[in-house]
């Protein structure tokens, strides 16, 4: 018997006889739009944006200190292809925001030519402490002009060094540890900077390392940074408490060189506005307090050949081998006169002393952190050289650059390192630059780094520590008054 279009069908669906409507198949969401940190092209970045009410985007590029510039657009003009650029004398500039005389090889653009902002979409993440939903990505930058790569800037300085590795076959693998200091506001910069005030109610004194109770007088403000960190898609490793009061730090997870260098721009920033959420400072200057242990960014290092994964350092045996040799080689004859890109101001040079748990020499040994560079204790796979050097005032980008280089150039040269030492090493005598000036004559003479680092950078990198010495140089200090004043 036939079923009229009114008799249900025994399996209870629709009645017999009616035709089934489709529901509308949901679309798929790309996996991409739940990235917390980049997208593949342009064509995902669009739906990326709409997932999360993106209304602003932060293009920013670091300039030679580090410090963050760029501009800021409506989202749908980023993704409309609009043409995004900066002036070159902003890569000329002083940290004071000064432009220093022409000396040297050190000459201005007549020009003063545009440099073209190009997005890397693998660094587009969400700004968290922002109150509308903005978003922010790390941009190269490129002659407007010719489109080439401009080779004054950071970030361009770093690829060149990884592109180096690569025509080896090879590839560095780097994990940073950054420290810093949490201070009280300071709005007079005529007063020294004093530790803030933690959740007892009591500043927090020295003599903390690896004390719980001590990250946990901030509690709040370590939440902040944990979340704001999590949001931008930045791995943190561990977390801290230094030797100084109220001095943190933390290590992120090794990688590639360039993804590290983002972060710990993208890291610094964040520290900054989590502490000023908690209303106070975060400091990364080399040495913000007298008589505290400074603020370092130590670099783990290693090679990998580039098809197998396998580290050069190590034999097939798990014995050293030559290159793990030559590679700390290069660092003890390099890095005193590169140092000026890992210790970039007259500050950095009050850590470098005796004692105060920063090293004074190009000394190498088994784990031992009184040397300059340490070989920590690892199976062969993880075999790597810690540079003990760099300080937390150091733009990541040129402080990884020039670190690598230096180990390069010791492989390609073979250079041959000193004995490692067990001794205490940081309490003889310094051989490293005692001051500014005199590391970037170093700096300047080296002509090893014209193919790595590049004579263009080099110039304009030391023109401007030239102009930021002079500028130092008009301020009278504390000292002074204090001893020249009535006795002289």
């Amino acid at each position: 018997m036939k079923a009229h279009s009114g008799q249900q069908d025994r399996t209870g669906g629709a009645p017999v006889g009616t035709r089934r409507r489709k529901k509308p198949a949901k679309r798929a969401v790309p996996d991409f739009v739940h990235n917390l940190r980049g997208v593949g092209n342009w064509s995902e970045a669009g739906p990326w944006l709409a997932a999360r009410s993106i209304e602003d985007i932060e293009c920013i590029t670091p300039d030679l200190a580090g410090v963050p510039r760029g501009k800021m657009m409506p989202s749908n003009k980023f993704t409309s292809n609009t043409a995004l650029a900066l002036p070159s004398a902003l890569f000329r500039q002083t940290i004071s925001g000064e432009y220093p005389d022409e000396t040297g090889e050190f000459r201005y653009d007549p020009r003063d030519g545009d440099l073209k902002l190009e997005p890397d979409l693998a660094t587009l993440s969400v700004v968290p402490w922002e109150t509308d939903p903005t978003a922010q990505v790390v941009c190269d930058l490129v002659d407007q002009r010719t489109g080439e790569p401009s080779w004054i800037t950071p970030r361009q300085v770093l690829k060149r060094v990884i592109d180096a590795y690569a025509d080896k076959g090879w590839r560095p693998v780097v994990a940073p540890e950054i420290e810093f200091y949490l201070v009280a506001k300071n709005t007079d910069p005529d007063y020294p900077l004093q530790p803030p005030v933690g959740r007892s109610g009591r500043p927090i004194s020295g003599g903390q390392s690896y004390s719980i109770a001590g990250i946990n007088e901030f509690d709040e403000l370590i939440d902040d940074i944990y979340h704001f960190c999590e949001a931008q898609g930045l791995e943190i490793d561990t977390l801290i408490h230094e030797e100084g009061p109220s001095q943190l730090e933390i290590n992120l997870r090794h990688g590639d060189p360039l993804a590290l260098a983002d972060q710990v721009f993208l890291f610094k920033r964040t520290i900054r506005e989590a502490a000023l959420k908690a209303d106070m400072y975060a400091t990364f200057m080399a040495k913000p307090i007298q008589g505290a242990p400074g603020n370092a960014m130590h670099i783990h290092q290693s090679v990998v050949d580039a098809r197998t994964g396998t580290n050069i350092f190590s034999e097939e045996d798990g014995s050293e081998s030559p290159l793990f040799r030559a590679f700390i080689g290069g660092m003890q004859h390099y890095m005193p006169k590169a140092l000026v890109m890992i210790a970039p101001y007259v500050n950095s040079y009050r850590r470098l002393t005796q004692a105060i748990a920063a090293p004074v020499n190009t000394a190498w040994g088994y784990d031992n952190r009184t040397t300059a560079f340490r070989v920590p204790a690892s199976d062969p796979q993880a075999r790597r050289v810690e540079n003990r050097l760099p300080s937390s005032d150091a733009n990541p980008y040129l402080a990884l650059a020039a670190s690598l280089a230096c180990g390069y150039l010791g492989m390609v040269y073979g250079l041959v390192p000193t004995d490692p030492t067990a001794e205490t090493a940081n309490e003889g005598e310094i051989d490293l630059p005692r001051g500014l000036l005199e590391a970037v004559s170093l700096f300047e003479e080296e002509h090893a780094f014209d193919g790595i680092l590049g004579r263009e950078f080099m110039a304009n990198y030391a023109g401007v520590k030239r102009g930021e010495f002079e500028t130092f140089m008009q301020v009278i200090s504390p000292w002074e008054r204090e001893y020249l004043l009535l006795n002289v």
